[in-house]
């Protein structure tokens, strides 16, 4: 890359904040008001955007992430913990000021359940990021709607960027003419199944799935432990999960994208780059937060000889 402040090309671009996320896996139930419960395990790992920008460079491919940092003891850690992966700091933000994003997550039995806090502060506009850096991909890990991304998503078709866009239990839903705006202009959706209920407000996971396959590309819904289905130009293909013993959820949906990313940039057919995700995702539940992301040579030694697709249909 160069470093004069002009195109500087990459293959992904991940835009989002970091979270700094307090994990306390193995509660053996939820936690109720007025109660106490004790964890097995506790780990303090930076999540938020830095999971799918970590775990891309992790497997090997050129991303740079654009977030903000501030004076706090959290950005001082995240920002530790991308030093130590090597990502590309060149689109990092410094304020003089603190900028807390924390998580408090809670991984019980079958489920988890998150606190969150962070300090406001407006993101990096995105089509001057698009224009200096002209990624193969574009990530934005959480539903946005707002002029700034109509505007990126707009640019990144005219630069032949692919948008891969997540939801992260975003409130948004299909009544509201903007999302079905932004829906129109991504390549992918990555939804949960319980966040594609939510955004399209279906009776069930298949009414869902098949309203939002008719609005964007390429929709790809997580369905934990249903595996993962996919639907483009009419076609289906559904996935089965990964049998492990999981620790804590929290960074799956991040690596399960880092490598569906990873297929679509190394040119698979969506089969492949839907075993490819499903297999980061569930060894990223094997360990706190993000820390079980797998690197490439890991991914490849777990990934079947051919693709472990149990259906496909056209619709």
């Amino acid at each position: 890359m160069e470093s004069n402040g002009t195109l500087q090309p990459c293959e992904v671009l991940v835009a989002g904040a970091y979270f700094a996320d307090l994990v306390f896996h193995g509660l053996p139930r939820p936690v109720e008001p007025g109660g106490e419960v004790f964890a097995d395990g506790f780990a303090w790992v930076p999540g938020g955007a830095y999971t799918p920008a970590m775990a891309l460079r992790r497997l090997g491919r050129d991303v740079v992430w654009s977030a903000d940092f501030g004076t706090d003891a959290f950005s001082a850690q995240v920002l530790a913990s991308a030093r130590r992966e090597g990502l590309d700091a060149s689109a990092f933000r410094h304020h003089p000021v603190p900028v807390r994003s924390v998580t408090v997550a809670m991984a019980y039995p079958g489920d988890r359940a998150m606190v969150s806090f962070q300090d406001p502060v407006a993101p990096a506009p995105l089509v001057p990021l698009l224009r200096r850096y002209r990624p193969r991909v574009l990530m934005v890990p959480q539903l946005r709607w707002d002029d700034d991304m109509v505007a990126a998503a707009e640019a990144a078709r005219r630069l032949g960027t692919q948008v891969v866009m997540d939801c992260h239990d975003s409130p948004a839903t299909l009544d509201d003419p903007a999302v079905r705006r932004i829906l129109s202009l991504v390549d992918v959706l990555t939804p949960n199944a319980a966040e594609a209920l939510r955004l399209t407000g279906a009776a069930g996971p298949e009414d869902a799935i098949a309203e939002l396959a008719a609005l964007v590309p390429t929709l790809v819904v997580k369905r934990g432990a249903d595996g993962a289905t996919a639907v483009r130009g009419g076609e289906r293909h559904d996935v089965p999960a990964v049998p492990v013993r999981p620790v804590d959820t929290t960074g799956a949906g991040d690596c399960f994208n880092a490598g569906l990313v990873h297929g679509l940039l190394d040119g698979l057919g969506l089969p492949d780059c839907l075993a490819a995700a499903v297999v980061c995702g569930a060894a990223a539940t094997t360990g706190p937060g993000s820390d079980a992301a797998l690197r490439a040579d890991e991914l490849a030694a777990r990934l079947p000889s051919r693709t472990p697709e149990v259906n496909t249909s056209h619709r």
